[in-house]
């Protein structure tokens, strides 16, 4: 018997093998973690199956620690559930009750093309259909005019997973708070003006708020206000760096916002 199979047998494992030939692909695993990255950080910013469309991991490469979704301190007069967005730390909040909030890495705009000042979120959308605007065209007519009719949602989409419309006065500004098809940006001052987050932080935030969600963006001159007690001298300033982290926390202590 030893080196063969019984006859009858092999019918049966054919049947199997068709059977394995068309069962769907299973959803990709979440479980083993980079080389230099924590279970719990891959597991974050792994690979999401929305739907049909499966949302690819985070290069490991791109999560510096401070750049991790994370729960911290913050001392502010803003209610809870209000966004404040500092786009010279390149940090979005969203604050909580006790003087806390979660705190999200993003880009933004390159100079003078950011949003400033007070805006509302009276729309959200899931795979949300992009647009450029007619300045974009104008200003770069080859890199968006094939585009002037739109783009339908999808990985390949700009606007990523996730949007979250600004308006003001109730008019459309044109800015959002959205996903991103380019990882790499995440942390820089790159953007056309929107703010963008990764598709995986997206997802978080756009489940946490709600139609009606006050929007803040801080000015240069106030930028670093909250990751200190009222009262307290703001820290320098460093782009995309916490400085109020405490020593040595890593990865392993911080509080996770992902949800299971």
């Amino acid at each position: 018997m030893t080196g063969s199979l019984p006859r009858r047998l092999l019918p049966a494992l054919a049947a199997l093998a068709l059977v394995a030939a068309c069962a769907p692909e299973p959803p990709p695993s979440r479980s083993a973690a980079p080389m230099g990255i924590s279970p719990q950080i891959a597991a974050v910013y792994g690979p999401v199956q929305d739907g049909e469309r499966i949302i690819p991991a985070v290069p490991p490469q791109y999560l510096a620690e401070h750049k991790i979704r994370r729960e911290v301190d913050y001392w502010t007069d803003q209610p809870p559930g209000t966004i404040v967005v500092d786009p010279y730390a390149r940090y979005l909040y969203l604050v909580q009750p006790g003087q806390r909030a979660i705190r999200y890495a993003v880009a933004v705009g390159r100079e003078g093309r950011g949003f400033s000042g007070d805006a509302v979120i009276p729309i959200k959308r899931e795979w949300p259909r992009w647009i450029p605007t007619k300045s974009m065209i104008e200003e770069d007519p080859e890199q968006y005019g094939p585009y002037r009719d739109g783009m339908d949602g999808g990985l390949s989409n700009p606007l990523g997973a996730r949007a979250l419309y600004l308006h003001r006065n109730g008019k459309d500004t044109y800015y959002r708070i959205h996903g991103t098809n380019d990882v790499s940006s995440i942390g820089q001052a790159t953007s056309a003006g929107c703010i963008r987050l990764w598709n995986q932080d997206i997802l978080d935030l756009y489940a946490r708020v709600q139609p009606g969600t006050r929007v803040v963006v801080l000015t240069e001159a106030d930028s670093g206000r909250g990751t200190v007690p009222t009262g307290n001298a703001l820290p320098p300033r460093v782009a995309g760096f916490d400085p109020v982290a405490p020593p040595g926390e890593t990865a392993a202590t911080m509080f996770f916002t992902e949800r299971f």
